[in-house]
């Protein structure tokens, strides 16, 4: 796993930045989704499915992230399983690699069913009625449910998100009616790039900041203009901090006491940095050009050989070679 895959999922599992990106999502900030109703859920997806020969084989893959949400719903208990992907790069099988993964939930869930019926008919228990040939084959009785499952996809990159949308994006199919009898399983999505300025103000946590810097990242003016401007940049927190300077490539400092990071001080700090790196870049460039035409002169004069003029100025004979043939060929 990469550093900036480590990074966000960390950063994603603090169950008030997951809260907050779904309730931005479904609810349009309205907080509905609780922190505290969030439960940490195990994000390897197993299931065991039949193949043509009557065997069982298991398929894994892993989410990002992955936890349950218990709410209130009509005075009864509503239970569904959240997800969340992250994406630093743009990924073109999108709709493939969510269906699999919600795929893979639920027939884990049947799977599941399935085992905990057999458990209770071993048990010797009994269900009130007779099992039908039909759920006893599937092991999911007809009265059984899945809990819903929804995955929502973060694209961390300022790029604008350009890959397929949903299964029938990834087809070329020209006939509607042959296409209508083939589902198509859309993604949820999240990308900075199309999210509108005053639309970020539904986010309530950091994943506000981090987003709308990611967002103007390849505009170093705009950003700046934005950052500035905005107090909540005044005090971001750490880990916040550390997913911005690592999905941006920014190379501002985070010290290791400091909680609250000023990110309008950060960019001050990169932008003296960069005037400093641009007075020592044009010092260095200002040095080579006297030392090469010094060179010149001393060629000019035919009057030591190359190994010597290599010991006076400090560069490889090779390089003084290069040069006397570059001047050559400008005659």
């Amino acid at each position: 796993m990469g550093k900036k895959d480590t990074i966000t999922k960390d950063y994603m599992n603090d169950p008030c930045i997951f809260a907050d990106a779904f309730n931005y999502f479904v609810y349009h900030g309205k907080q509905v989704i609780l922190p505290e109703n969030l439960h940490s859920v195990d994000t390897t997806e197993i299931a065991m499915p039949y193949l043509a020969d009557g065997k069982i084989y298991p398929v894994q893959k892993f989410r990002d992230n992955f936890k349950c949400l218990t709410a209130m719903q009509d005075e009864n208990t509503t239970y569904l399983l959240l997800g969340v992907e992250n994406q630093s790069e743009i990924h073109y099988a999108m709709p493939v690699k969510t269906m699999i993964y919600d795929s893979l939930q639920y027939a884990s869930q049947v799977d599941m069913a399935g085992r905990r019926h057999r458990r209770h008919l071993k048990a010797g228990g009994k269900s009130g009625r007779k099992v039908s040939s039909g759920e006893f084959l599937s092991g999911f009785y007809k009265d059984d449910k899945l809990l819903p499952v929804i995955t929502l996809v973060i694209h961390f990159g300022p790029e604008e998100w350009d890959a397929p949308m949903g299964l029938h994006d990834m087809m070329k199919i020209e006939d509607p009616e042959l296409l209508s009898y083939i589902p198509d399983y859309r993604i949820n999505l999240i990308s900075p790039y199309s999210i509108p300025d005053i639309s970020l103000d539904q986010f309530h946590t950091s994943l506000r900041e981090v987003l709308l810097f990611i967002k103007y990242s390849k505009d170093k003016n705009r950003l700046r203009k934005i950052v500035t401007a905005d107090p909540h940049f005044l005090s971001v927190d750490r880990k916040a901090g550390q997913v911005i300077k690592i999905l941006t490539g920014s190379d501002f400092e985070i010290r290791e006491e400091e909680e609250k990071i000023d990110m309008c001080k950060a960019l001050e700090d990169l932008k003296e940095e960069g005037r400093q790196e641009g007075r020592q870049e044009g010092w260095q460039e200002g040095r080579q050009d006297g030392i090469r035409k010094l060179i010149l002169k001393i060629l000019a004069k035919n009057q030591f050989s190359y190994e010597e003029i290599a010991d006076m100025t400090e560069m490889s004979v090779e390089e003084i070679m290069e040069i006397d043939r570059s001047a050559a060929g400008q005659q």
